[in-house]
């Protein structure tokens, strides 16, 4: 499994004593780092959550209103904009949890947990297939042209959903509630033998790191170094705007998820091994809470880097500020005209 919904932002899992089938089990009692995530993370949480439902929701309005649905680009960014609003909507719900403890029931801890890494994985697949897309319509235009069409953007993003659908699923079965006597309800992993639910958390650490991250990195860094050479041959005026702007997305995935991975990584070679997850040093509490919010950060912001950036979207979203200055112009005039003949003086000719 992934990292437990996050491990319950460490503090739900860090207790001194769990039974499992009478089996006596000693965790390390881990109050600084459990203080820490239930300051930081809820307000974190609730940040991203506000910043991402409104951007996400700003961008699918403009894609909606001014673009044409049924074009490669565009179904791409549709599907983008989805994927991070699923992942986005559970966020005040593990925000709260983080701070306090599981209110919401067993269905909604299941449904939420799966729904959560439902847009998790499917956010970083659509990145790597708009990568590869562009990569084919810039490298090689002619194939594109043949190949492009609407059936291709439906294949692929079919089974992109797909995948990540198989890939949350464990999270719907693994995941439920359970009561503890320190932190109370609590939303996790568990019904399972201890072993189980480690040998299922070092298939998710796995997976994580290798299917959502290695793979993705150097999809991303082989089409983008083709796409630069491509680019850089080529006669246009705005090829060096187009360059900064690829190494501009590439540093911003592998700055918010190289430290991410890094300690995912760490986790499951302490499970392979045997020994406590942390064995009581809250270092790698620390850096696992850090990390993951900057990782967290970037499925909120790469939609700009597909939309905002283009000309067409800027243009779009200037048309809209400036219907709403006029309107409120028009208003305030409106307004000032109604009070202004109400205050005014009766003539002969009235």
């Amino acid at each position: 499994m992934s990292e437990q919904m996050e491990n319950t932002s460490l503090s739900m899992t860090t207790f001194p004593t769990e039974v499992y089938d009478e089996e006596l089990i000693i965790i390390c009692q881990r109050t600084n780092s459990s203080n820490f995530a239930a300051v930081v993370v809820p307000f974190f949480f609730y940040f991203v959550f506000t910043l991402s439902l409104l951007g996400n929701s700003l961008i699918l309005f403009l894609l909606l209103k001014f673009e044409n649905i049924k074009t490669v680009t565009n179904f791409f960014i549709l599907n983008l904009v989805v994927s991070d609003l699923l992942f986005t909507l559970p966020l005040p719900f593990w925000g709260y949890y983080h701070g306090h403890e599981w209110i919401f029931g067993n269905s909604s801890c299941k449904i939420l947990a799966s729904m959560f890494y439902f847009g998790f994985y499917s956010t970083i697949l659509f990145l790597t297939m708009m990568t590869v897309d562009r990569y084919i319509a810039v490298v090689h235009a002619i194939y594109a042209n043949r190949t492009r069409k609407m059936l291709y953007v439906y294949v692929v993003s079919g089974t992109v959903w797909i995948i990540s659908f198989f890939s949350a699923l464990p999270k719907f079965v693994l995941f439920g509630t359970r009561n503890n006597v320190i932190f109370g309800m609590l939303c996790e992993e568990t019904g399972y033998l201890a072993d189980k639910i480690d040998s299922w958390k070092l298939v998710g650490y796995y997976q994580q790191v290798v299917m959502f991250f290695i793979l993705p990195l150097l999809i991303i860094l082989y089409c983008y170094t083709l796409i630069v050479i491509k680019l850089h041959y080529a006669k246009m005026h705005n090829k060096d705007k187009a360059i900064k702007l690829i190494f501009l997305i590439i540093l911003a995935f592998f700055i918010c998820w190289t430290p991410y991975n890094i300690i995912i990584f760490i986790r499951a070679r302490q499970i392979s091994k045997g020994s406590s997850e942390d064995d009581c040093d809250e270092s790698i509490d620390y850096a696992f809470l850090v990390c993951r919010n900057i990782a967290y950060f970037h499925c909120c912001i790469n939609p700009f880097f597909y939309t905002f950036v283009g000309t067409k979207f800027r243009r779009h979203l200037a048309r809209v500020v400036g219907r709403w200055i006029m309107w409120g112009s028009r208003y305030r005039q409106s307004s000032f005209s109604s009070k202004t003949s109400e205050h005014s003086p009766q003539t002969v000719y009235e």
